[in-house]
């Protein structure tokens, strides 16, 4: 998706260290006060868990799911001529470090586009290879291919796959409307008004029967929820938005959202 997220001046003017902890610093003071909190998200008759991160887990399996994480778009960039500070790919892998300790899942599933491009994997450095693989250590992995990475290579550990299906709930990278599917691809977010001026932010989209994902990468843009590619998949706008707030989610009705 084009663009850079909403806010993303204040992010790329963080100190190098706080790229390195994967959080923000008002994210890293709440932090030692509350817990990151969660809401219940109920998916064609599945209980699932909404998580501040911008993941999905399912506690009946001990499944978690992220999606578009983006691995090294500041590095595509930078091959273009945009210079960004280097330091996405730790930043998101130290939140997915982060979310995975939380929940310690039996199995992880990133949804697609977990890198930016084709060549992506191979401009990892030594050391995000490494967290990956601490990452992926005694649990099972899916790597699902997406528009962005549709050649994910074996040498990244985990297995690789189109889509997944479990019981009546179904995972792939570009949501098609279908019941029971999770998906990614569109990164939605919400843009809510607010003490007289409006806040974009991202969220996850649902209506009971499918959920479209937040993308989890720090460099990944957004796709505004009232756009027309998510009333193709609802056919309304009577889904819920769980908008990834500082502190925790918020469940807005779409039609609140401008």
């Amino acid at each position: 998706m084009p663009g850079l997220v909403p806010g993303i001046h204040d992010f790329l003017r963080w100190p190098r260290e706080t790229w390195m902890a994967g959080t923000s610093p008002a994210m890293t003071e709440t932090a030692s006060h509350r817990p990151i909190e969660s809401l219940s998200l109920q998916l064609n008759g599945v209980e699932m868990l909404a998580d501040l991160s911008g993941a999905l887990y399912w506690e009946a399996e001990r499944l978690l799911i992220v999606s578009d994480l983006h691995l090294e778009k500041g590095s595509s960039f930078a091959m273009r001529g945009v210079l960004l500070p280097p330091y996405d790919t730790v930043a998101t892998l130290g939140r997915l470090g982060a979310v995975i300790a939380r929940y310690d899942p039996r199995t992880v599933i990133a949804l697609g586009d977990s890198f930016h491009d084709r060549d992506a994997h191979g401009r990892l450095s030594d050391g995000n290879r490494d967290i990956i693989a601490a990452l992926q250590a005694r649990r099972d992995w899916i790597w699902i291919s997406g528009n962005h990475d549709p050649a994910l290579p074996s040498d990244l550990g985990g297995v690789v796959a189109s889509e997944v299906a479990i019981g009546t709930i179904v995972l792939r990278h570009e949501p098609t409307g279908a019941a029971g599917e999770i998906a990614g691809h569109l990164h939605p977010k919400a843009r809510v008004l607010t003490r007289g001026r409006g806040i974009e932010r991202r969220c996850f989209a649902s209506d009971g029967e499918r959920v479209v994902m937040p993308a989890f990468g720090a460099y990944a843009g957004g796709l505004n929820i009232r756009d027309s590619a998510f009333a193709r998949l609802f056919h309304s706008l009577d889904f819920i938005a769980h908008v990834l707030g500082d502190h925790r989610l918020h469940a807005i009705a779409a039609s609140r959202c401008c």
